[in-house]
């Protein structure tokens, strides 16, 4: 996929550092910081989270993309609350990274309230507008303007799962009506966008283990709206090798298509199946 040049040649941010390393390790997904005098992109495939987060005309437009791909590559119709699921996801595990990502590369967590970001899917590139970000007091980007010093890293994993739960939480709301979840559900499946999209591109960054160690501590399962933990855990592969797996909070139903055919982390994929798909091949 070709990646367009940046909008505009905006102003280093104190977040920069953090989407920058994202690109060069996961080229398919660009976060963009804009700069007050920047409109943030309207048309052309571009949907602003709050728009989503408002359901009607804007969601069923983002949706039909979704309801489309599915039945082109599975030959099937979908049924709607598993569409909304499929789209839920591809807007909410990278919108999770907006925040997750620079927590967990330089300890600064922004706030990103929906007004705040837009996203094209097809080219993988978010924009977010940042007035406000927490940071520890040793940061050297703590006296920069719209810092908030926390004391310490307990605090800043608080404002993780506030920062998160303010930008995800309206549009859960958003897509509720289409789904057939209730608001339980819809948090697992908020907990499981955090965990997994950080796992992943920290596996990418060389950095799985300290990840995995860090989003414990983050979901320790008491912390509401969320719903359960982290939910690592270690199987023994075939020659006593360590295979590190997770059991998802929620279900993305996938396998609504292709019953045969669920996620390594899905709590209907039994532990043998886990161990089989996680072992290298010889």
């Amino acid at each position: 996929m070709t990646v367009p040049a940046l909008l505009t040649a905006t102003a280093p941010s104190p977040l920069t550092a953090a989407y920058t390393r994202l690109a060069e390790v996961f080229p398919g997904l660009r976060a963009e910081v804009l700069t007050d005098d920047v409109a943030a992109p309207s048309g052309g495939g571009w949907v602003g989270a709050a728009e989503l987060a408002a359901g009607g005309a804007v969601l069923d437009d983002f949706l039909a993309w979704d309801e489309a791909q599915v039945l082109r590559d599975y030959g099937t119709q979908a049924r709607p609350d598993v569409v909304a699921s499929f789209g839920l996801h591809r807007y909410a595990w990278p919108a999770c990274l907006l925040v997750t990502l620079p927590w967990f590369t330089h300890r600064r967590v922004p706030r990103i309230p929906v007004e705040d970001v837009s996203f094209h899917r097809g080219l993988g590139h978010l924009t977010l507008r940042v007035s406000e970000f927490a940071c520890l007091p040793d940061d050297p980007a703590a006296g920069l303007p719209g810092a908030r010093v926390v004391p310490d890293e307990s605090a800043l994993r608080a404002e993780v799962l506030d920062a998160v739960a303010q930008h995800i939480g309206p549009v859960l709301d958003g897509f509720r009506p289409r789904m057939r979840r209730g608001k339980r559900a819809l948090w697992g499946m908020a907990t499981d966008e955090i965990v997994e999209g950080l796992w992943y591109v920290a596996h990418l960054l060389g950095e799985e283990d300290r990840a995995m160690r860090e989003l414990e501590l983050l979901l320790p399962g008491t912390t509401k709206p969320y719903v359960g933990t982290a939910g690592f855990r270690e199987l023994t592969g075939p020659n006593g090798e360590s295979l590190p797996t997770r059991d998802r909070a929620s279900c993305c139903l996938f396998y609504t298509l292709r019953p045969e055919d669920t996620c390594v982390t899905c709590p209907r994929t039994c532990d043998a199946d886990r161990v089989r798909r996680l072992t290298p091949a010889p």
